[in-house]
């Protein structure tokens, strides 16, 4: 059975006043074969009212690539009132994932995409969104990420392209690119929090039930398991083993002795089987118990949460927080400790 969907503007986010500025316009992309999910990310980042951010919230349209009904993925079928046309005043335009990662991409879209980005609009791809920037030669001379799945086929594809496999996200200035689905999530966030401030990226991330700011790069979901089962057991009761006990010193020496390999070794099946350094992977992981503690006891002391994550103190907590979430553990537990 298909549903038809038909997308008006919002009324929320279009009518504007003299006491209510009008806000910054985000315009979407609707096509045949729409990938509902990234649409549903970018529709739900910036098609929603949000009164309590005041005014100059964004306003949000959609914009048809080609007439409609259009197909979209789930047994939707879409109506769409604007067509490209809509770019012309968009101050941010979204390509949600693409029908098809070596699908052909419409010469009227690339033109209007080209038009708007030569007069300063901001673009952004979620996923293999990316195949239409690459298409409009946006991307050229600059780095790019999409789903880790397409990278190589969009490096061959365009060889002028940058591809970084890794990341959630790249901001290459104007032109914006985000990894697999719900990286999308990551690269709205922090769109809003580059026009609005990281409270209101934080209040929206909240409203998501989703971290503000996630850790790592797309590695750690990559399929690259250990290369072999018994060496694979090894770091699974180490890494159970660190978990446990991150408030002890850890160090490359003890690791690669608990896991049974050299270090050498270990090291590189370490960071093949989760994607980053022993060290790096360490620290993440007491960050992220520091924020656990920060969130269920809103009356700890900063040294003693640094105590119980393995940090040499609250120095050093603070520094790492900073550097991984973009802010300090006193901002963080103010925002979300009960």
């Amino acid at each position: 059975m298909t549903t038809s969907v038909e997308i008006a503007p919002n009324p929320h986010a279009t009518l504007a006043t003299d006491a209510a500025p009008a806000g910054p316009l985000v315009v979407v992309l609707a096509y045949d074969g729409l990938c509902t999910f990234e649409f549903g990310v970018a529709c739900e980042m910036f098609a929603l009212p949000r009164p309590e951010m005041g005014p100059g919230w964004y306003r949000y349209r959609v914009a048809a690539v080609e007439p409609g009904p259009l197909r979209a993925a789930g047994g939707l079928t879409v109506a769409v009132e604007a067509g490209l046309e809509a770019l012309a005043e968009a101050h941010t335009i979204v390509v949600p994932g693409w029908r098809g990662i070596d699908a052909p991409v419409p010469a009227a879209l690339t033109a209007a995409l080209v038009a708007a980005r030569a007069r300063g609009a901001r673009v952004m791809s979620l996923c293999s969104g990316i195949a239409v920037l690459a298409a409009a030669g946006l991307l050229d001379g600059r780095r790019a990420t999409t789903h880790w799945r397409y990278a190589a086929a969009v490096a061959a594809r365009h060889p002028a392209v940058t591809v970084d496999a890794d990341v959630l996200y790249v901001d290459a200035g104007g032109v914006l690119t985000a990894a697999g689905s719900a990286a999308g999530i990551d690269l709205c966030l922090h769109v809003i929090r580059s026009d609005f401030g990281v409270e209101a990226a934080n209040r929206v991330a909240r409203r998501l039930v989703v971290p503000p700011h996630r850790e790592g790069g797309q590695a750690q979901f990559v399929e690259a398991p250990v290369p072999r089962e018994r060496e694979g057991a090894r770091l699974g009761a180490l890494i159970d083993h660190l978990r446990a006990a991150l408030a002890e010193d850890h160090d490359l020496a003890s690791m690669a002795a608990r896991a049974g390999m050299s270090v050498r070794t270990f090291q590189r099946r370490f960071e093949a089987a989760t994607g980053s350094p022993p060290g790096a992977w360490l620290v993440a992981e007491r960050v992220r118990r520091a924020r656990e503690l920060l969130e269920s006891r809103p009356t700890i002391a900063l040294d003693d949460v640094a105590a119980a994550c393995g940090f040499a103190d609250a120095a050093a907590l603070r520094h790492h927080f900073r550097t991984r979430l973009g802010t300090s553990p006193t901002a963080y537990r103010r925002l979300f400790a009960p």
